[in-house]
């Protein structure tokens, strides 16, 4: 099984829109969305929702207060600041100390140091994931909930359904669309990947972030490339980008120019290689023949992904 992971050192790059054309080459592949704080490649694939489940992302403590006896202990433990001491005539437990639910880390130390075991520790339900069809493959995306943390535990049961599912279908290609910078979530969505192609732009804050995401793919060992996403708007700074990849030995997939047409794509809720046959969608085709070259160079198993991914007239 070879899982391509396209990411961004940034957001704003066009990741997502590459992703949603590279699913419409190959057609055949199970789709991810790893970028679970602000999910939307099924905004563009035609989605048919088939399945929703709940995320248990933690746990939370909450104070029994019939049970409390506002000894303090566990506000000398709590790391977060979590644990808040009130006093309201209003309330039956005039003096009592209670959990801010937005603070509380979930980390479980109030609770092992309580001395009357008056502080519960449920699970907090922190967004869903969902399994839905589309016309290039089955899609595997989530939302997680606002303020949530966890998110890079998110992107690890993701990547697990969908492996899952490729294993069901009988499909050899998981197509990853991964969050941006590189954080938690990042290094979830790209460990024991296959093949990670970044998708950078010609312009400063684009160029720092992928030299950063680039010392993390390295870090783990991960056959990696680049594409130029917009190259022509900037032409100097696209052939400084050009010039660092040589020098690292990073081989560069492909350079896309700006089209309005990809906006217009967007807005009419699809791809652009569906949405337009020439402009950003050629030099798209060919973005989508050098991975497969660099997928069938790192695959376990590059006859049978021979068999599933080249197909004639592509």
């Amino acid at each position: 099984m070879t899982e391509l992971v396209i990411v961004s050192g940034k957001g704003g790059t066009g990741k997502t829109s590459l992703v949603g054309s590279l699913a419409a080459l190959s057609r055949e592949s199970v789709l991810v969305d790893c970028d679970v704080d602000a999910a939307d490649l099924h905004l563009i694939l035609q989605n048919r929702l088939q399945q929703s489940s709940d995320f248990i992302g933690g746990k939370r403590a909450s104070i029994n207060e019939e049970k409390c006896l506002k000894c303090g202990i566990c506000t000398e433990y709590c790391r977060f600041d979590a644990i808040k001491y009130e006093f309201s005539a209003d309330s039956p437990f005039s003096e009592r100390y209670v959990i801010d639910k937005h603070a509380c880390d979930g980390c479980g130390v109030c609770v092992r140091h309580c001395p009357e075991e008056a502080i519960d520790f449920q699970e907090v339900t922190s967004g869903e994931w969902y399994l839905s069809d589309t016309p290039y493959g089955p899609l595997v995306h989530a939302r997680l909930g606002l303020a949530q943390a966890n998110s890079g535990k998110l992107v690890s049961l993701l990547r697990q359904q969908a492996r899952s599912l490729a294993d069901e279908k009988g499909m050899d290609i998981i197509i990853v669309d991964g969050p941006p910078g590189i954080g938690c979530p990042v290094i979830a969505s790209i460990t024991g990947s296959s093949y990670i192609l970044i998708v950078t732009e010609p312009s400063m804050s684009a160029i720092h972030d992928m030299e950063r995401l680039l010392q993390l793919t390295k870090h783990f060992g991960i056959p990696t490339g680049i594409c130029i996403n917009k190259a022509d708007i900037n032409p100097a700074l696209t052939s400084h980008i050009e010039s660092f990849a040589a020098k690292q030995q990073i081989r560069i997939l492909g350079k896309i120019p700006f089209d309005p047409a990809v906006t217009s794509a967007q807005m009419a809720g699809t791809n652009i290689i569906d949405h337009l046959a020439d402009g950003a969608s050629t030099n798209l085709k060919h973005l989508w023949g050098e991975i497969r070259e660099e997928l069938m160079e790192h695959s376990d198993n590059p006859l049978q992904l021979k068999q599933e991914i080249i197909k004639p007239g592509k």
